[in-house]
């Protein structure tokens, strides 16, 4: 349960009535389910309803983003989601990566991504970039930045560098104020939480 109450949409004004409605209908789509819950980290922004709309608008143009593969970009939300052991974003990653190409069998090798053979060279760099990235302090070394540069463009690295940045702030905000998993991906296979190892900085 969250530590603090949210604001249900009873109590809510029009403008967060409709963020709720609208918010409500993209999980779905996303997702495939529409899980009791599924607003908890809204209703908590809906206690400064300026913020929830920035925060909402940040949100609408991250969605729209198209220049990244899918699967290249779920499995960097996901790999940050695992790393910030936020369960709630595990849980909605989970089922947006198999929505987006990832089988379940990949899912359960991301805590070892490197030696399972299940990823390609590119997929495994990108994975590195969001380990580095989801590390305190960060850890993005040249050579990996280079690597990245001989397959994606200016405008695809400052894409996947948000999408990955866009979770590890998910993932904190959620964390923080205790919003838990509300079954996005109940039945199916879900990732792992990163072991404190791989947080830390030892090899995947």
């Amino acid at each position: 349960m969250a530590r603090i109450p949210g604001v249900s949409a009873r109590a809510a004004g029009v403008g967060v009535k409709l963020a709720y409605f609208f918010t409500r209908r993209s999980l779905s789509r996303l997702t495939g389910r529409a899980p009791e819950g599924m607003l908890a980290p809204l209703e908590l922004y809906a206690h400064l309803p300026g913020l929830l709309r920035g925060y909402g608008a940040l949100e609408q143009a991250t969605a729209k983003l198209g220049g990244v593969d899918k699967r290249l970009k779920g499995l960097a939300w996901l790999k940050a989601a695992t790393l910030t052991q936020c369960e709630y974003c595990i849980d909605l990653g989970s089922q947006v990566a198999r929505r987006w190409g990832i089988s379940d069998e990949e899912l359960l090798a991301l805590p070892r991504y490197r030696a399972s053979g299940r990823f390609s060279d590119l997929e495994v760099l990108v994975l590195d970039y969001a380990v580095g990235m989801s590390r305190t302090p960060v850890e993005v070394p040249d050579a990996l930045f280079v690597r990245l540069r001989n397959h994606l463009d200016d405008a695809q690295l400052v894409e996947l560098t948000h999408v990955i940045a866009m979770e590890n702030m998910r993932g904190r905000f959620n964390l923080a104020l205790g919003i838990e998993p509300v079954g996005f991906s109940d039945g199916m296979v879900c990732a792992i939480p990163a072991a404190v190892s791989e947080r830390d900085g030892e090899a995947s």
